[in-house]
């Protein structure tokens, strides 16, 4: 109970300092807008930003889903095959070198179609922890286990399934709860590419809109929402891993 109701006393503490400073100072709103002022811009139009968050939350969800199922089938091809690991293994670190913000506009470009365009840029982000954590995951089994599945004549397959996936699940599992952050990053980065090019989509496009039109306190209200998914996200995928690992328990028990 504790440890919950610290950070909540203590963001209450900050928005209240927060609007108090800009109350006794007289910060205009164009420059800092207070708490309240980000909360009434947010009642103002709360379905033109909650149907932004939805294309946000379409792009970000449908990323973290090819992400993983890319992140899976790579990580597997380089456990059977040491020509996958070494034709595999360079490309996906240059895939997580490489800065989206430099390459989205040609990902935009080159695929076309907008909402596919976004999904190629946030997957890029979002792909390396799953890929890295399952791999590695997959490759910590240890050695007494291997040699007693092979004592008994276990195929490469029968290791596979039933020693090495499972445990490299809690470690699937900790690279997807990291790359569910980053894909809403991914897509909020390409949004804004997107957006500077004319295509409207999402919250970062209402927060470029924003900014030109000096609406400041509604920028803020889309940061926040942005915010808020972040930890919506990571709470959910953070919980799934909790049920994973108390199921597991049980099956073990």
């Amino acid at each position: 109970m504790r440890d919950r109701l610290a950070p909540t006393l203590f963001g209450l503490l900050v928005l209240a300092l927060w609007q108090g400073g800009v109350i006794a100072f007289h910060v205009p709103a164009y420059l800092l807008p207070g708490p309240i002022a980000i909360v009434q811009a947010f009642l103002a139009a709360p379905r033109l930003l909650l149907g932004s968050l939805l294309a946000t939350l379409a792009v970000t969800l449908a990323a973290l889903i090819a992400a993983a199922v890319l992140g899976v089938a790579m990580a597997l091809l380089m456990v059977l095959s040491r020509w996958a690991r070494a034709a595999i293994q360079p490309w996906a670190v240059v895939l997580q070198v490489t800065p989206i913000v430099a390459i989205a506009p040609l990902i935009i470009v080159l695929v076309g179609n907008p909402f596919a365009s976004l999904v190629v840029c946030a997957t890029i982000v979002a792909f390396f922890p799953v890929f890295a954590n399952t791999a590695a995951g997959l490759e910590t089994v240890p050695t007494e286990l291997l040699d007693l599945f092979r004592l008994y004549g276990a195929s490469r397959a029968q290791i596979l399934w039933r020693l090495r996936v499972p445990a490299a699940i809690p470690y699937f599992l900790a690279g997807l709860r990291i790359s569910g952050g980053l894909a809403l990053v991914g897509a909020v980065v390409a949004e804004f590419v997107a957006g500077s090019g004319g295509f409207a989509s999402g919250l970062a496009y209402r927060i470029l809109e924003a900014g030109y039109r000096l609406e400041i306190p509604r920028m803020f209200a889309a940061l926040v929402l942005l915010a808020v998914t972040g930890i919506a996200i990571n709470t959910a995928l953070a919980t799934l891993a909790r049920v994973v690992d108390a199921g597991g328990e049980a099956g073990r028990e």
